[in-house]
């Protein structure tokens, strides 16, 4: 994959200035998360032009490799980041909250399950739509009614309260 970039997107990996101004510059993504910035340039020495150029490698890594998750907020997840995130976690307990657009109890727990995340700094909250794309991982998961808590301790589930119960979900946490 090759993608133009303009000169001004590269002023933090080098001064502006150092480059000619009629030059043109490659941005090209390679395996494993490697970026490739390739900057040519002609000048004209003597009436003859020549080719410059500078390479710039940099690793980008994405999101799921730099994030972690986050306290003091509810971070939605999905089949692909579910894992990646509770693992993430360490030895911190994970309360994820499985639910679905269209129920209505689910509505009415949410803005309770959003305060829980402020109050318990110490516990990572997430939710998964089980809509069609996470089916596989609802299934995965055990999840046969909506709203499903999942609390988990070293990515491994050891509570589930199931419907909108809150006061239930705080002594699951607590304990």
């Amino acid at each position: 994959m090759a993608l133009q970039v303009p000169p001004s997107s590269i002023g933090s990996l080098t001064s502006a200035s150092s480059w000619p101004a009629k030059s043109s510059t490659k941005c090209l993504a390679g395996d494993h998360g490697f970026l490739s910035l390739t900057r040519v340039s002609r000048s004209s020495i003597g009436g003859m032009a020549k080719r410059t150029g500078m390479s710039v490698g940099v690793r980008v890594r994405s999101s799921l490799e730099t994030a972690g998750p986050v306290v003091g907020q509810v971070t939605e997840v999905n089949k692909d980041t579910f894992w990646p995130l509770v693992n993430a976690a360490g030895d911190k307990t994970v309360v994820v909250d499985m639910y679905t657009q269209w129920c209505g109890p689910c509505k009415v727990i949410a803005p309770k399950y959003q305060e829980l995340s402020k109050k318990y700094l110490d516990v990572v909250f997430m939710k998964l739509d089980c809509n069609q794309d996470n089916k596989s991982l609802a299934k995965e998961l055990g999840i046969r009614v909506v709203p499903t808590f999942k609390i988990l301790k070293d990515s491994k589930i050891v509570k589930e309260v199931t419907g909108a119960k809150f006061d239930d979900l705080v002594v699951a946490i607590d304990s």
